[in-house]
């Protein structure tokens, strides 16, 4: 397992540093936020980025993608987590595009990959149902009635969920709630009568929906894999959400650190800098030394998921939970560090802190995933 980019995967990154700082700097998430943007995102930046082969990044060259694997869209999303960068990328080039590649049909794949590739077709995945990740306690349920199948439920917190224009829903079509079997994944076009999308305003100014199924009519094109087998397509597309959204994580982190790192050496108290305290310098370092195990953890899981390791689930737990752990540190003593002014909404530090507690819970918090890696592990 090489822990080490190459030379495209380091050109990629410094393509993406370059284009997120001056494209999508903070100020532009703060301007969406403040004018209530409609859609959440600039779709502009969103048709330049995948005119730069970036919503394809994970979908394979014969549909007109990059196919550059988890670690080149690693790359993409740290630098995009540097500015808190809203965009489409979580949404569709993370999960919907390896979803469609493993699960998706031939016609399936033929008619969407590469309009998904070319950013002409937003996609969402609709999973949860209750305030935390759950994909087992999915209750929707997908009922046979005659040739269709018949949706009735509700999915909250679905990210793009309210500008996508497809949805893969996880629908129950036997068992219980509590249980992985019996779930099948299905897609169902945004217009589809019978679904509602209501826009949720998050705390961290990024795009999500709360979506109601109201006697939602499918043909038996609509399911994307096979019946009461949407668990085992969903879960590797889950390992890879996990391992990219902590590569995003990694980069707002990073950031913070940085930002606050500026601010110790600027900052002055007692005719000094605050960041010749002893006391800031141990809690500076024990920052920089938790941002470095997590960079090692995101690149591991990135890497066995390129390489289609059998621990790639266990590594991919491993990055989400200790990047949830240092952004609940770092965007914790950020704000700490910035006194007063990181408290207010004139700096930009409290929103680097809401984007971090919003991420956490993403896909499942540190307890999530250290109870799934113990899991895996056998316990």
């Amino acid at each position: 397992m090489s822990m080490v980019l190459n030379d495209e995967q380091r050109m990629l990154k410094a393509a993406a540093q370059d284009f997120f700082a001056t494209r999508l700097p903070v100020s532009v998430l703060r301007h969406l936020r403040d004018t209530q943007d409609a859609d959440g995102f600039d779709r502009a930046a969103w048709r330049e980025m995948a005119a730069l082969g970036w919503a394809g990044v994970l979908v394979p060259e014969a549909h007109g993608g990059a196919d550059f694997g988890y670690v080149g869209l690693g790359q993409i999303l740290e630098e995009a987590g540097r500015t808190l960068a809203a965009s489409p990328l979580v949404a569709t080039a993370l999960i919907a595009a390896p979803l469609l590649a493993s699960a998706g049909s031939a016609a399936q794949q033929n008619r969407l990959l590469g309009a998904l590739a070319a950013g002409e077709r937003l996609f969402a995945l609709a999973l949860d149902e209750g305030p935390r990740h759950a994909p087992a306690q999915t209750a929707l349920r997908a009922s046979a009635v005659d040739d269709a199948l018949v949706l009735n439920g509700a999915k909250h917190f679905v990210l793009d969920g309210h500008v996508a224009d497809e949805i893969i829903v996880v629908a129950r079509t036997a068992g219980a709630p509590g249980s992985t079997a019996g779930l099948t994944l299905l897609l169902v076009p945004a217009n589809t009568p019978g679904l509602s999308r209501t826009r949720v305003s998050m705390v961290d100014s990024r795009n999500a929906a709360h979506l109601e199924f109201r006697d939602v009519k499918l043909g038996a094109d609509a399911m994307l894999g096979a019946l009461h087998a949407g668990y085992a397509q969903l879960e590797p597309a889950l390992d890879g959400a996990c391992a990219g959204l902590a590569a995003e994580m990694l980069g707002s982190t990073q950031e913070a650190f940085e930002r606050t790192l500026a601010y110790l050496k600027l900052r002055q108290q007692f005719g000094v800098a605050i960041g010749s305290f002893q006391a800031l310098k141990h809690r500076a370092a024990q920052m920089l030394c938790e941002i470095e195990l997590t960079r090692s953890a995101v690149l591991a899981a990135l890497v066995a998921l390129d390489e289609r390791r059998a621990e790639a689930p266990l590594l991919a737990s491993l990055a989400k939970a200790k990047a949830c752990d240092t952004a609940e540190l770092v965007s914790n003593e950020a704000v700490q560090m910035h006194g007063g002014i990181g408290m207010t909404d004139a700096g930009e530090t409290g929103l680097f802190l809401k984007r971090a507690r919003v991420a956490q819970q993403s896909f499942g918090d540190a307890g999530f995933h250290r109870a799934r890696y113990a899991r895996l592990q056998g316990f």
